[in-house]
Protein backbone atom coordinates (compact mmCIF):
# COMPACT_ATOMS: atom_id res chain seq x y z
CA UNK A 1 0.00 0.00 0.00
CA UNK A 2 1.38 3.41 -0.98
CA UNK A 3 2.30 6.01 1.63
CA UNK A 4 3.07 8.73 -0.92
CA UNK A 5 1.37 11.57 0.96
CA UNK A 6 0.24 10.28 4.34
CA UNK A 7 2.55 9.69 7.30
CA UNK A 8 1.69 8.50 10.80
CA UNK A 9 -0.44 11.61 11.42
CA UNK A 10 -1.95 12.86 8.19
CA UNK A 11 -0.02 14.76 5.52
CA UNK A 12 2.86 16.83 6.85
CA UNK A 13 5.82 18.78 5.47
CA UNK A 14 7.33 22.16 4.76
CA UNK A 15 4.64 24.77 4.04
CA UNK A 16 4.73 25.93 0.41
CA UNK A 17 7.35 23.24 -0.22
CA UNK A 18 5.64 19.91 0.42
CA UNK A 19 2.27 21.34 1.47
CA UNK A 20 1.55 23.60 -1.52
CA UNK A 21 -1.75 25.28 -2.44
CA UNK A 22 -2.06 22.87 -5.37
CA UNK A 23 -1.65 19.81 -3.13
CA UNK A 24 -4.05 21.20 -0.52
CA UNK A 25 -6.71 21.86 -3.18
CA UNK A 26 -6.31 18.36 -4.59
CA UNK A 27 -6.53 16.88 -1.09
CA UNK A 28 -9.79 18.79 -0.62
CA UNK A 29 -11.17 17.55 -3.92
CA UNK A 30 -10.01 13.95 -3.46
CA UNK A 31 -11.21 13.68 0.13
CA UNK A 32 -14.52 15.34 -0.71
CA UNK A 33 -15.08 12.84 -3.54
CA UNK A 34 -14.11 9.91 -1.30
CA UNK A 35 -16.68 10.98 1.31
CA UNK A 36 -19.58 11.79 -1.05
CA UNK A 37 -22.21 9.35 0.08
CA UNK A 38 -25.86 9.79 -0.76
CA UNK A 39 -27.74 12.77 -2.15
CA UNK A 40 -27.70 14.97 0.98
CA UNK A 41 -25.83 18.26 1.14
CA UNK A 42 -22.35 17.31 2.36
CA UNK A 43 -20.36 19.40 4.81
CA UNK A 44 -16.82 19.53 6.17
CA UNK A 45 -15.51 21.37 9.24
CA UNK A 46 -12.03 22.90 9.07
CA UNK A 47 -9.95 24.02 12.03
CA UNK A 48 -6.34 25.17 12.15
CA UNK A 49 -3.56 26.19 14.48
CA UNK A 50 -1.83 29.58 14.40
CA UNK A 51 0.84 29.11 11.70
CA UNK A 52 1.07 31.78 9.03
CA UNK A 53 0.69 29.13 6.33
CA UNK A 54 -2.70 28.14 7.75
CA UNK A 55 -4.39 30.91 5.78
CA UNK A 56 -2.95 29.66 2.49
CA UNK A 57 -3.74 26.00 3.13
CA UNK A 58 -7.25 26.69 4.45
CA UNK A 59 -8.13 28.77 1.40
CA UNK A 60 -6.84 26.07 -0.96
CA UNK A 61 -8.73 23.33 0.90
CA UNK A 62 -11.92 25.39 0.75
CA UNK A 63 -11.49 25.75 -3.01
CA UNK A 64 -11.06 21.98 -3.30
CA UNK A 65 -14.01 21.02 -1.13
CA UNK A 66 -16.44 23.53 -2.60
CA UNK A 67 -15.45 22.51 -6.15
CA UNK A 68 -16.76 19.00 -5.46
CA UNK A 69 -19.97 20.26 -3.86
CA UNK A 70 -19.08 20.24 -0.16
CA UNK A 71 -20.13 23.04 2.18
CA UNK A 72 -17.31 24.21 4.43
CA UNK A 73 -17.69 25.29 8.07
CA UNK A 74 -14.64 27.26 9.19
CA UNK A 75 -13.81 26.98 12.89
CA UNK A 76 -10.73 29.21 12.98
CA UNK A 77 -7.89 28.39 15.43
CA UNK A 78 -9.06 25.33 17.38
CA UNK A 79 -7.42 22.33 19.06
CA UNK A 80 -7.26 19.11 17.07
CA UNK A 81 -9.56 17.28 19.55
CA UNK A 82 -12.08 20.10 19.22
CA UNK A 83 -12.21 19.55 15.46
CA UNK A 84 -12.77 15.82 16.00
CA UNK A 85 -15.52 16.51 18.53
CA UNK A 86 -17.24 19.15 16.38
CA UNK A 87 -17.14 16.90 13.32
CA UNK A 88 -19.45 14.53 15.19
CA UNK A 89 -21.44 17.19 17.02
CA UNK A 90 -22.22 19.15 13.85
CA UNK A 91 -22.97 15.94 11.93
CA UNK A 92 -20.36 16.75 9.31
CA UNK A 93 -19.25 14.21 6.73
CA UNK A 94 -15.61 15.09 7.29
CA UNK A 95 -13.30 17.02 9.62
CA UNK A 96 -9.97 18.67 8.77
CA UNK A 97 -7.27 20.05 11.08
CA UNK A 98 -4.52 22.16 9.55
CA UNK A 99 -1.55 21.68 11.84
CA UNK A 100 1.93 20.24 12.18
CA UNK A 101 1.41 19.73 15.91
CA UNK A 102 4.71 20.24 17.79
CA UNK A 103 6.79 21.03 14.67
CA UNK A 104 8.17 24.57 14.03
CA UNK A 105 6.10 27.14 12.16
CA UNK A 106 7.76 26.43 8.79
CA UNK A 107 6.00 23.05 8.68
CA UNK A 108 2.31 22.39 8.38
CA UNK A 109 0.00 19.46 7.88
CA UNK A 110 -3.48 18.24 7.04
CA UNK A 111 -5.17 15.83 9.47
CA UNK A 112 -8.43 14.22 8.37
CA UNK A 113 -11.30 12.85 10.45
CA UNK A 114 -14.24 10.76 9.34
CA UNK A 115 -17.85 11.54 10.32
CA UNK A 116 -17.36 9.51 13.53
CA UNK A 117 -14.54 11.84 14.62
CA UNK A 118 -11.82 9.21 14.22
CA UNK A 119 -8.72 9.61 12.07
CA UNK A 120 -8.89 7.77 8.77
CA UNK A 121 -7.61 4.22 8.42
CA UNK A 122 -4.93 3.14 5.97
CA UNK A 123 -7.40 1.90 3.37
CA UNK A 124 -9.23 5.23 3.17
CA UNK A 125 -5.93 7.13 3.02
CA UNK A 126 -4.85 4.87 0.15
CA UNK A 127 -8.07 5.66 -1.74
CA UNK A 128 -7.55 9.40 -1.21
CA UNK A 129 -3.96 9.05 -2.45
CA UNK A 130 -5.23 7.33 -5.59
CA UNK A 131 -7.75 10.11 -6.18
CA UNK A 132 -5.17 12.88 -5.63
CA UNK A 133 -3.07 11.41 -8.45
CA UNK A 134 -6.05 10.87 -10.78
CA UNK A 135 -7.81 13.18 -13.23
CA UNK A 136 -10.20 14.95 -10.87
CA UNK A 137 -11.64 17.32 -13.48
CA UNK A 138 -14.32 14.85 -14.53
CA UNK A 139 -15.66 14.56 -10.97
CA UNK A 140 -16.12 18.25 -10.17
CA UNK A 141 -19.58 19.57 -9.37
CA UNK A 142 -21.76 21.49 -11.75
CA UNK A 143 -21.98 25.27 -11.37
CA UNK A 144 -25.31 24.95 -9.57
CA UNK A 145 -24.03 22.38 -7.06
CA UNK A 146 -20.86 24.11 -5.84
CA UNK A 147 -20.36 24.28 -2.10
CA UNK A 148 -20.48 27.34 0.17
CA UNK A 149 -18.15 28.35 3.00
CA UNK A 150 -18.98 30.13 6.24
CA UNK A 151 -17.34 30.81 9.57
CA UNK A 152 -18.81 29.27 12.75
CA UNK A 153 -18.44 31.76 15.60
CA UNK A 154 -19.92 29.48 18.27
CA UNK A 155 -17.29 26.75 17.92
CA UNK A 156 -15.08 27.98 20.78
CA UNK A 157 -17.95 28.08 23.27
CA UNK A 158 -19.12 24.62 22.24
CA UNK A 159 -15.71 23.07 22.87
CA UNK A 160 -15.24 24.87 26.19
CA UNK A 161 -18.59 23.56 27.40
CA UNK A 162 -17.72 20.06 26.25
CA UNK A 163 -14.38 20.13 28.12
CA UNK A 164 -15.98 21.42 31.32
CA UNK A 165 -18.55 18.62 31.27
CA UNK A 166 -15.81 15.99 31.49
CA UNK A 167 -15.51 16.95 35.19
CA UNK A 168 -18.14 15.98 37.78
CA UNK A 169 -20.77 18.71 38.10
CA UNK A 170 -19.91 19.50 41.73
CA UNK A 171 -16.14 19.68 41.17
CA UNK A 172 -14.52 23.05 40.52
CA UNK A 173 -10.95 24.29 40.41
CA UNK A 174 -11.38 27.05 43.00
CA UNK A 175 -8.23 27.74 44.98
CA UNK A 176 -5.83 26.45 42.34
CA UNK A 177 -3.26 28.79 40.84
CA UNK A 178 -2.38 27.40 37.41
CA UNK A 179 0.21 28.60 34.91
CA UNK A 180 -0.99 27.60 31.44
CA UNK A 181 1.38 27.39 28.46
CA UNK A 182 -0.60 27.43 25.21
CA UNK A 183 2.50 27.06 22.96
CA UNK A 184 1.30 30.10 20.98
CA UNK A 185 -0.93 27.55 19.32
CA UNK A 186 -4.48 26.46 18.65
CA UNK A 187 -5.71 26.49 22.27
CA UNK A 188 -4.59 30.02 23.13
CA UNK A 189 -8.22 31.16 23.53
CA UNK A 190 -10.22 28.12 24.60
CA UNK A 191 -7.92 26.58 27.24
CA UNK A 192 -7.53 29.66 29.48
CA UNK A 193 -11.26 30.35 29.30
CA UNK A 194 -12.19 26.78 30.24
CA UNK A 195 -9.92 26.75 33.31
CA UNK A 196 -11.07 30.22 34.37
CA UNK A 197 -14.75 29.26 34.04
CA UNK A 198 -14.07 26.26 36.31
CA UNK A 199 -12.81 28.62 39.01
CA UNK A 200 -9.02 28.45 38.72
CA UNK A 201 -6.69 31.42 38.89
CA UNK A 202 -5.04 31.24 35.46
CA UNK A 203 -1.76 32.83 34.41
CA UNK A 204 -1.01 32.29 30.73
CA UNK A 205 2.19 32.17 28.72
CA UNK A 206 2.54 31.26 25.06
CA UNK A 207 -0.80 32.93 24.36
CA UNK A 208 0.30 35.58 21.84
CA UNK A 209 0.61 33.81 18.49
CA UNK A 210 2.00 35.85 15.61
CA UNK A 211 2.13 33.19 12.89
CA UNK A 212 5.79 32.43 13.51
CA UNK A 213 6.17 31.64 17.23
CA UNK A 214 4.12 28.46 17.59
CA UNK A 215 6.07 25.99 19.79
CA UNK A 216 9.04 28.40 19.87
CA UNK A 217 10.66 28.01 23.32
CA UNK A 218 7.22 27.21 24.78
CA UNK A 219 4.75 24.33 24.91
CA UNK A 220 5.04 20.68 25.87
CA UNK A 221 8.27 20.20 23.90
CA UNK A 222 9.98 23.18 25.60
CA UNK A 223 8.66 23.30 29.20
CA UNK A 224 11.60 25.22 30.74
CA UNK A 225 9.83 28.60 30.60
CA UNK A 226 6.74 27.10 32.23
CA UNK A 227 8.80 25.49 35.01
CA UNK A 228 10.45 28.81 35.79
CA UNK A 229 7.12 30.66 35.80
CA UNK A 230 5.56 28.12 38.18
CA UNK A 231 8.46 28.56 40.60
CA UNK A 232 8.46 32.36 40.30
CA UNK A 233 4.74 32.66 40.99
CA UNK A 234 4.61 29.81 43.53
CA UNK A 235 1.78 28.31 41.50
CA UNK A 236 0.17 24.98 42.32
CA UNK A 237 1.05 23.57 38.92
CA UNK A 238 1.71 24.32 35.29
CA UNK A 239 0.02 22.88 32.21
CA UNK A 240 1.88 22.75 28.89
CA UNK A 241 -0.02 22.08 25.67
CA UNK A 242 1.53 21.66 22.24
CA UNK A 243 0.75 23.58 19.06
CA UNK A 244 -2.53 21.80 18.31
CA UNK A 245 -3.32 20.93 21.96
CA UNK A 246 -3.68 17.19 21.50
CA UNK A 247 -0.89 16.53 24.00
CA UNK A 248 -0.11 17.82 27.48
CA UNK A 249 2.64 17.78 30.09
CA UNK A 250 2.30 18.92 33.69
CA UNK A 251 4.79 20.86 35.82
CA UNK A 252 4.46 20.35 39.59
CA UNK A 253 4.74 23.09 42.21
CA UNK A 254 8.51 22.55 42.37
CA UNK A 255 8.91 23.13 38.65
CA UNK A 256 9.52 19.45 37.85
CA UNK A 257 8.09 18.11 34.60
CA UNK A 258 5.53 15.29 34.79
CA UNK A 259 5.36 13.31 31.53
CA UNK A 260 2.57 11.33 29.91
CA UNK A 261 3.59 8.08 31.58
CA UNK A 262 3.04 9.53 35.06
CA UNK A 263 -0.25 11.09 33.95
CA UNK A 264 -1.50 7.75 32.65
CA UNK A 265 -0.52 6.19 35.97
CA UNK A 266 -2.50 8.80 37.93
CA UNK A 267 -5.59 8.51 35.75
CA UNK A 268 -5.43 4.70 35.61
CA UNK A 269 -5.37 4.41 39.41
CA UNK A 270 -8.14 7.00 39.83
CA UNK A 271 -10.37 5.34 37.25
CA UNK A 272 -9.69 1.90 38.72
CA UNK A 273 -10.77 3.11 42.17
CA UNK A 274 -13.92 4.65 40.68
CA UNK A 275 -14.72 1.55 38.62
CA UNK A 276 -14.39 3.53 35.39
CA UNK A 277 -11.82 1.43 33.53
CA UNK A 278 -13.60 -0.50 30.79
CA UNK A 279 -10.78 -3.09 30.78
CA UNK A 280 -8.23 -4.00 33.47
CA UNK A 281 -5.36 -2.07 31.95
CA UNK A 282 -4.22 0.65 29.57
CA UNK A 283 -2.62 0.94 26.14
CA UNK A 284 0.74 2.68 25.69
CA UNK A 285 3.58 2.59 23.14
CA UNK A 286 7.00 1.02 22.98
CA UNK A 287 8.41 4.34 24.27
CA UNK A 288 6.60 4.24 27.63
CA UNK A 289 8.82 3.63 30.64
CA UNK A 290 9.18 0.17 32.09
CA UNK A 291 8.54 1.76 35.49
CA UNK A 292 4.95 2.50 34.43
CA UNK A 293 4.43 -1.10 33.37
CA UNK A 294 5.70 -2.36 36.73
CA UNK A 295 3.57 0.19 38.64
CA UNK A 296 0.42 -0.87 36.81
CA UNK A 297 1.21 -4.53 37.39
CA UNK A 298 1.29 -3.76 41.12
CA UNK A 299 -2.28 -2.48 40.79
CA UNK A 300 -3.34 -5.60 38.92
CA UNK A 301 -3.49 -3.74 35.61
CA UNK A 302 -1.94 -4.66 32.29
CA UNK A 303 -0.14 -2.39 29.83
CA UNK A 304 -0.37 -3.27 26.15
CA UNK A 305 2.29 -1.69 23.91
CA UNK A 306 1.85 -0.51 20.33
CA UNK A 307 3.98 1.23 17.73
CA UNK A 308 4.56 4.94 18.32
CA UNK A 309 1.67 7.13 17.22
CA UNK A 310 -1.65 7.87 18.84
CA UNK A 311 -3.51 6.27 15.91
CA UNK A 312 -1.97 2.89 16.79
CA UNK A 313 -2.80 3.32 20.47
CA UNK A 314 -6.38 4.16 19.57
CA UNK A 315 -6.70 1.24 17.16
CA UNK A 316 -5.66 -1.18 19.92
CA UNK A 317 -7.99 0.51 22.41
CA UNK A 318 -10.98 0.20 20.08
CA UNK A 319 -10.20 -3.38 19.10
CA UNK A 320 -9.73 -4.58 22.68
CA UNK A 321 -12.17 -2.52 24.75
CA UNK A 322 -9.77 -0.14 26.56
CA UNK A 323 -10.86 3.41 27.42
CA UNK A 324 -7.47 4.78 28.55
CA UNK A 325 -4.28 4.95 26.55
CA UNK A 326 -1.57 7.30 25.46
CA UNK A 327 2.04 8.17 24.91
CA UNK A 328 4.91 9.31 27.08
CA UNK A 329 4.98 12.53 25.03
CA UNK A 330 1.62 13.52 26.50
CA UNK A 331 -0.94 12.22 24.01
CA UNK A 332 -3.57 10.93 26.44
CA UNK A 333 -6.63 9.28 24.89
CA UNK A 334 -9.73 9.07 27.06
CA UNK A 335 -12.21 7.36 24.78
CA UNK A 336 -15.13 7.99 27.13
CA UNK A 337 -14.82 11.62 26.06
CA UNK A 338 -13.07 11.83 22.71
CA UNK A 339 -11.73 10.10 19.64
CA UNK A 340 -8.18 11.44 19.82
CA UNK A 341 -5.69 12.84 22.31
CA UNK A 342 -6.99 15.91 24.15
CA UNK A 343 -4.49 17.88 26.21
CA UNK A 344 -7.06 20.01 28.02
CA UNK A 345 -9.39 17.13 28.94
CA UNK A 346 -6.45 15.01 30.15
CA UNK A 347 -5.26 17.93 32.31
CA UNK A 348 -8.75 18.25 33.79
CA UNK A 349 -8.73 14.57 34.78
CA UNK A 350 -5.45 15.14 36.62
CA UNK A 351 -6.83 18.29 38.28
CA UNK A 352 -9.84 16.32 39.49
CA UNK A 353 -7.50 13.91 41.33
CA UNK A 354 -5.50 16.83 42.79
CA UNK A 355 -8.69 18.47 44.11
CA UNK A 356 -10.03 15.24 45.61
CA UNK A 357 -6.79 14.23 47.31
CA UNK A 358 -5.92 17.77 48.44
CA UNK A 359 -2.22 16.98 48.09
CA UNK A 360 0.58 18.81 46.24
CA UNK A 361 0.89 17.91 42.57
CA UNK A 362 4.37 16.53 43.20
CA UNK A 363 2.87 13.88 45.49
CA UNK A 364 -0.13 13.09 43.32
CA UNK A 365 1.87 12.75 40.12
CA UNK A 366 4.86 10.78 41.35
CA UNK A 367 3.33 7.35 40.88
CA UNK A 368 6.53 5.46 40.19
CA UNK A 369 10.28 5.89 39.90
CA UNK A 370 11.10 5.83 36.18
CA UNK A 371 13.84 3.50 35.06
CA UNK A 372 16.82 5.24 33.45
CA UNK A 373 15.65 5.94 29.92
CA UNK A 374 17.76 7.73 27.33
CA UNK A 375 16.52 8.95 23.97
CA UNK A 376 18.72 10.48 21.28
CA UNK A 377 17.82 11.63 17.79
CA UNK A 378 19.96 11.34 14.65
CA UNK A 379 18.95 13.53 11.70
CA UNK A 380 19.57 12.19 8.21
CA UNK A 381 19.06 13.57 4.70
CA UNK A 382 18.42 10.47 2.60
CA UNK A 383 18.82 6.72 2.34
CA UNK A 384 18.03 4.05 4.92
CA UNK A 385 20.74 4.18 7.59
CA UNK A 386 19.08 1.46 9.67
CA UNK A 387 19.71 -1.08 6.91
CA UNK A 388 23.47 -0.50 6.81
CA UNK A 389 25.48 -3.49 8.11
CA UNK A 390 27.46 -1.56 10.78
CA UNK A 391 24.17 -0.23 12.19
CA UNK A 392 22.57 -3.67 12.24
CA UNK A 393 25.63 -5.02 14.09
CA UNK A 394 25.59 -2.13 16.59
CA UNK A 395 21.91 -2.72 17.36
CA UNK A 396 22.48 -6.42 17.95
CA UNK A 397 25.41 -5.67 20.27
CA UNK A 398 23.37 -3.09 22.22
CA UNK A 399 20.52 -5.57 22.72
CA UNK A 400 22.95 -8.14 24.09
CA UNK A 401 24.48 -5.51 26.36
CA UNK A 402 21.11 -4.62 27.91
CA UNK A 403 20.01 -8.24 28.27
CA UNK A 404 16.58 -9.15 29.60
CA UNK A 405 16.52 -6.32 32.16
CA UNK A 406 16.39 -3.57 29.55
CA UNK A 407 14.80 -2.51 26.28
CA UNK A 408 16.12 -0.97 23.06
CA UNK A 409 13.75 0.80 20.68
CA UNK A 410 14.98 2.26 17.38
CA UNK A 411 12.62 3.81 14.89
CA UNK A 412 12.42 6.44 12.18
CA UNK A 413 10.16 9.36 13.06
CA UNK A 414 6.89 9.40 11.17
CA UNK A 415 6.86 13.20 10.93
CA UNK A 416 10.47 14.30 10.24
CA UNK A 417 13.75 12.84 8.84
CA UNK A 418 15.00 11.68 12.22
CA UNK A 419 15.92 8.28 13.64
CA UNK A 420 15.10 7.93 17.33
CA UNK A 421 17.27 5.69 19.50
CA UNK A 422 15.88 4.86 22.95
CA UNK A 423 17.07 2.45 25.61
CA UNK A 424 16.10 1.84 29.21
CA UNK A 425 17.05 -0.50 32.01
CA UNK A 426 18.00 -0.72 35.65
CA UNK A 427 21.67 0.19 35.02
CA UNK A 428 22.01 3.76 33.73
CA UNK A 429 25.62 3.33 32.59
CA UNK A 430 24.73 0.32 30.45
CA UNK A 431 21.75 2.18 28.99
CA UNK A 432 23.93 5.19 28.08
CA UNK A 433 26.55 2.97 26.51
CA UNK A 434 23.99 1.06 24.44
CA UNK A 435 22.43 4.28 23.10
CA UNK A 436 25.78 5.93 22.33
CA UNK A 437 27.06 2.92 20.39
CA UNK A 438 23.94 2.77 18.21
CA UNK A 439 23.83 6.56 17.72
CA UNK A 440 27.49 6.55 16.67
CA UNK A 441 26.85 3.85 14.08
CA UNK A 442 23.70 5.55 12.73
CA UNK A 443 25.45 8.94 12.57
CA UNK A 444 28.29 7.48 10.47
CA UNK A 445 25.84 5.69 8.19
CA UNK A 446 23.76 8.84 7.74
CA UNK A 447 26.76 11.05 6.95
Amino acid sequence: MTRKYFGTDGIRGRANGVITPDLAMRVGQATGIAFRRGEHRHRVVIGKDTRLSGYMIETALIAGFTSVGMDVLQLGPMPTPAVAMLTRSMRADLGVMISASHNPYEDNGIKLFGPDGYKLNDEVEAEITRLIDSDLGKQLSSSAMLGRAKRIDSAHARYIEFAKRTLPRNLGLDGLRIVLDCANGAAYKVAPEALWELGAEVITIGDEPDGFNINKDVGSTKPAALSQKVRDLRADLGIALDGDADRVLIVDEQGQVVDGDQLMGVIARSWQEDGRLSAPGIVATVMSNLGLERYLAGLGLSMARTAVGDRYVLEHMRANGFNLGGEQSGHIILSDYGTTGDGLVAALQLLAVVKRQEKPVSEVCHCFEPLPQILKNVRYKQGRPLEEKPVVSAIKAAEQLLGESGRLVIRPSGTEPVIRVMAEGDDRDLVMRAVDEVVDAVTKAAA
